[in-house]
């Protein structure tokens, strides 16, 4: 796999933020862009930017089904999160969605997986709730799951998420300080991942 080779990406967490923003760059680099949707009028819309989808819920699809979508996909996103929403949506989608994931990975034949995880130390400024600090466990869990699995995987932790626009630049030591970062600078560092295949196994 050589930097210009295009790749068939399927992203779950493709209407959120990150991934659609990951979408319009891969898409721009030529690579075959394919994800997970909710409702038709997500698929109508992404349809018409050329990006292929399957309707299904990360939060409860089988791994036999979700194995079926990913198709002959080279690479999975894993993008989605509940952003310390209920504990209930934590567990479904940053945990059990994130294991079902790995688990369909394998079914296909699919070695690549690339996790949207988080910084263990955001936010730790702040007095969490409950819901916040099952959601970091959560996390935690997944990352350590996929960290254990046999597939080729890259856990990417970002820092406190912003909208603000990109600055171009990241920083990715094995140990970072906490601060913040913008969406389109952990987009665009995605999809330099994506289409380096050196980096592999690591967080």
């Amino acid at each position: 796999m050589s930097d210009k080779q295009h790749l068939n990406v399927f992203i779950i967490g493709i209407t959120g933020k990150i991934g659609s923003l990951l979408a319009q760059i891969l898409l721009e680099k030529g690579d075959t862009v394919r994800g997970l949707v909710r409702r038709a009028d997500q698929q109508t819309e992404l349809s018409a930017r050329g990006i292929q989808t399957e309707i299904g819920d990360i939060a409860s699809l089988p791994a036999d089904q979700l194995a079926t979508s990913f198709g002959s996909a080279d690479v999975i996103v894993f993008s989605a999160g509940s952003n310390g929403g209920s504990r209930e949506v934590t567990k479904a989608i940053d945990d059990d969605g994130v294991a079902r994931t790995i688990d369909a990975a394998g079914k296909a034949g699919i070695q690549r997986l690339i996790l949207v995880s988080v910084l263990p130390e955001s936010w730790r400024e702040r007095n969490l709730s409950e819901d916040e600090e099952y959601y970091f466990a959560a996390k935690k869990k997944a990352d350590i799951r996929l960290s254990r699995s046999d597939l080729d995987w890259i856990i990417l932790r970002p820092s406190l998420l912003v909208d603000d626009p990109g600055v171009g630049t990241v920083s990715m030591g094995p140990a970072e300080f906490h601060g913040q970062i913008a969406r389109e600078d952990v987009a665009a560092t995605l999809a330099e991942l994506l289409h380096e295949p050196r980096i592999g196994r690591q967080i």
